[in-house]
């Protein structure tokens, strides 16, 4: 009976732990991102950014998180309360899972499952429902309209992103994420970006835009609809959906880390440094190229799609089992 319970609670255990660290981190993590966005965007702009809060704008981030959960939360008139708060909390709750499965390191996994890959990808696809919920729930035409737009690019762009993980599994014969790591642990050039470069392109343009990240932030767009689907969001209402669009960063950077550039194997020394340099690696060219590149209009983000990356993706995956049935 002693042994039973062992087997039982132990598991347990360790995902309430794994979750609590994985919960501490995304906190930290919006923190950091904060911070760095703005110097990044101040450094390519030729401004200073934040620097009076805090020594060189250090304790900026923290005065942001005190002032938006002091702010009061308002709802507008006609909306529905149970689908407006619960928008928020759906974006938010999926992260926690989304990075469960994701080994950080050697001996540093949450949830070491075997369909990973698919777990990451049924779970981030939750946002997109509570960014409908959000913009029509709030009795506004700009939410709707900017609910609208959230839908019909995430249809359209989860397609090439599934396609081109689909590579990665074909590749290595497993929806695993600890052995998509093991398989590319035999040097640089083992590492998936070079065994399937336009693989790696069409994740990486397809992930911008499930983020809602510029120049594919049309759900936002803050110069035609204000802010887009949480137009009417206040205080920690907003903060949610801001604190998830980073963490959501974050999942599809880890992801791009682990199917494409070696997770935490390194050149040398491997370990999980090499993780969380390549997540953060990744994150700054998020935000280089939002500081960058214009927005683009809605038909030429859908024709982005459709006409160039759906067709690219079909190829390269029909090219991949090819030269798979021909090798094996």
């Amino acid at each position: 009976m002693t042994q039973i319970l062992q087997y039982l609670v132990m598991p347990l255990v360790h995902i309430v732990v794994a979750l609590a660290a994985i919960l501490t981190f995304i906190a930290l993590n919006g923190l950091i991102l904060v911070y760095v966005e703005r110097k990044v965007a101040g450094f390519i702009q030729r401004r200073p950014g934040p620097y009076e809060v805090g020594p060189q704008g250090l304790l900026q981030p923290l005065a942001d998180a005190l002032k938006l959960m002091a702010k009061q939360l308002v709802m507008p008139r006609g909306a529905d309360s149970i689908l407006f708060w619960a928008a928020p909390l759906l974006s938010f709750t999926p992260v926690a899972i989304c990075l469960m499965p994701i080994p950080f390191g050697p001996n540093l996994t949450g949830w070491n499952v075997n369909l990973g890959i698919l777990l990451v990808l049924a779970f981030s696809g939750l946002n997109v429902l509570a960014l409908c919920l959000a913009g029509w729930s709030s009795n506004n035409k700009y939410s709707l309209l900017g609910a609208a737009r959230a839908v019909a690019q995430s249809v359209a762009y989860e397609i090439p992103l599934l396609l081109s993980v689909l590579c990665i599994a074909f590749t290595t014969g497993s929806l695993n994420f600890a052995d998509v790591t093991a398989s590319q642990s035999h040097g640089l050039f083992s590492w998936n970006i070079f065994v399937q470069p336009l693989a790696f392109l069409i994740f990486f343009i397809a992930a911008l835009a499930e983020t809602n990240r510029a120049p594919f932030d049309l759900p936002e767009a803050e110069s035609e609809l204000t802010a887009g689907f949480h137009t009417e969001y206040s205080g920690m209402g907003f903060g949610l959906f801001f604190l998830a669009e980073y963490s959501y960063m974050i999942v599809v950077s880890a992801v791009g880390s682990v199917l494409f550039l070696g997770g935490w194997n390194g050149p040398f020394l491997s370990g999980h440094w090499w993780m969380l340099g390549k997540i953060y690696a990744l994150i700054l060219v998020m935000m280089w190229f939002r500081w960058t590149y214009p927005r683009v209009r809605f038909d030429q983000l859908l024709n982005i799609c459709w006409k160039w990356l759906i067709p690219l993706s079909l190829m390269n995956l029909l090219g991949t089992a090819l030269i798979i049935n021909l090798v094996r």
